[in-house]
């Protein structure tokens, strides 16, 4: 089996499952206090989502989840790490929502608005930002990110960057 194969059987979507938000949590702890196999599975979502089925090599592993001030968010169903987002201090009272991932079979129940929520949630009156896949700005918007410059280029993905709360990082 050769690499593209397994990466295109892996990027499609799976039958979505009878479940609904009654059958999630949402968490959320810096990274000492993430019990590894948390850590593990919000880590491969990461992987799988950002690595894998967008198939876009590139270093996942930053440093930034290491920082103290870092909050991991998750939803879990039945113990087990269904999606992720990471909640980072960017300074000047600014922070910033990223690594937004679903695993593909809990796509469409409504896990990555509720972790988005307990984020704005985290971050009290602060401004936060955040670099939304271009095709996911109508997304963020439902949460009142507005876009705050032009589209550019990441790896291989068009990027929006948005701000929620009226701000200037110019």
């Amino acid at each position: 089996m050769n690499l593209p194969v397994a990466m295109s059987r892996c990027a499609q979507k799976r039958p979505l499952p009878p479940w609904d938000m009654t059958d999630f949590t949402i968490a959320d702890e810096t990274l000492v206090d993430v019990p590894p196999r948390v850590l593990y599975g919000l880590l491969a979502i990461r992987v799988d989502v950002f690595v894998v089925e967008q198939a876009c090599p590139y270093r996942e592993l930053d440093g930034r989840d290491l920082e103290a001030s870092t909050r991991l968010v998750w939803a879990a169903r039945d113990g087990t790490v269904v999606a992720t987002l990471r909640l980072l201090d960017e300074g000047n009272g600014v922070v910033r929502i990223g690594r937004v991932a679903t695993a593909i079979e809990a796509r469409g129940v409504g896990v990555g608005a509720a972790m988005v929520r307990r984020a704005i949630q985290l971050a009290g009156d602060r401004p936060i930002v955040l670099a939304a896949q271009a095709h996911l700005t109508e997304w963020y918007s439902q949460f009142g990110f507005v876009r705050d410059g032009d589209d550019y280029l990441e790896d291989g993905v068009v990027h929006t960057p948005m701000r929620l709360r009226n701000i200037s990082l110019a």
